[in-house]
């Protein structure tokens, strides 16, 4: 009896030894930023309006977890890869292979069941945003649009490469494809359209609201894509597997930032509706 028990006290000590270490460094992620002063976060480049040129709803997010954390922000800016996957593993849990990354979170990852069964490597946490596909015209050419049948014979911008190109090019066994015209940018897409060389864009919603901020005369229409999901997709953030005090950390500094009112004021900033998910 009495090996027996120390058999299983010997037992206990060794799965206490092992949950204290698992613990030490679960915290030893959130304890290297705070020691560093430092959160280094990941933003995508040439996203408008989330992150651009060290700018953005993204951006200025990130700095606002950070001076919950306090500390200072130091931006990760990257390109994206041929898929999430890719990014992921660049700029959470590995690092390029040319030496840049990872970054401690890195922001925009689609909050999604499939990606996340994809990557057991990351922890993907703390929606923020439900970004969703949206009709913009000019109210003076097209005065009304209901389906896709008012862009028939109009010029209606897309970016490359894009859910809205594929979607619209697609439609209806590609019914308004002679309508379409490609830009290398929703941005380039919105100013064609702010110039009258366009009728209206397809684009995110946010991509449109941060140019039109309200202007009456480029309302904004929800077209259905069956294509599409109706309710959009939602964007949150992303750390490695395995440093749960950091997720912690920042999944309650972003509910701060909601309660307060300062994440739907950066929004605002930019013209953008704070759609929460």
């Amino acid at each position: 009896m009495k090996s027996l028990a120390w058999r299983r006290l010997a037992l206990l000590g060794t799965l206490f030894c092992g949950l204290n270490a698992a613990m030490h460094a679960a915290q030893a992620d959130l304890d290297k930023v705070k020691q560093a002063g430092v959160l280094k976060v990941a933003v995508y480049k040439d996203m408008q309006p989330f992150s651009d040129k060290d700018a953005g709803i993204d951006v200025e997010i990130a700095q606002a977890l950070a001076g919950k954390l306090g500390v200072r922000v130091s931006l990760l800016p990257f390109d994206a890869g041929e898929n999430l996957n890719d990014d992921l593993r660049n700029m959470v849990w590995k690092g390029h292979y040319l030496g840049y990354g990872p970054a401690d979170v890195m922001m925009h990852v689609p909050v999604d069941n499939r990606l996340m069964a994809e990557n057991k490597n990351v922890e993907i946490f703390a929606p923020y945003y439900r970004e969703r596909v949206r009709l913009v015209r000019d109210v003076r050419r097209i005065p009304s649009c209901e389906s896709v049948d008012c862009l028939a014979g109009r010029k209606v911008g897309v970016e490359k490469v894009s859910i809205a190109a594929m979607v619209l090019l697609g439609e209806q066994d590609g019914k308004v494809r002679d309508s379409v015209k490609i830009f290398d940018t929703a941005a380039a897409a919105m100013a064609a359209l702010k110039t009258g060389e366009l009728d209206a864009v397809l684009a995110a919603q946010s991509e449109i609201e941060t140019v039109v901020r309200g202007d009456t005369n480029f309302p904004l229409s929800e077209l259905n894509f069956p294509r599409l999901p109706r309710q959009g997709w939602v964007v949150g953030m992303a750390v490695k597997q395995g440093n749960p005090e950091l997720a912690r950390a920042l999944q309650a500094a972003a509910n701060d930032l909601s309660a307060s009112g300062e994440m739907a004021r950066i929004f605002a900033k930019y013209g953008v509706t704070p759609t929460k998910p």
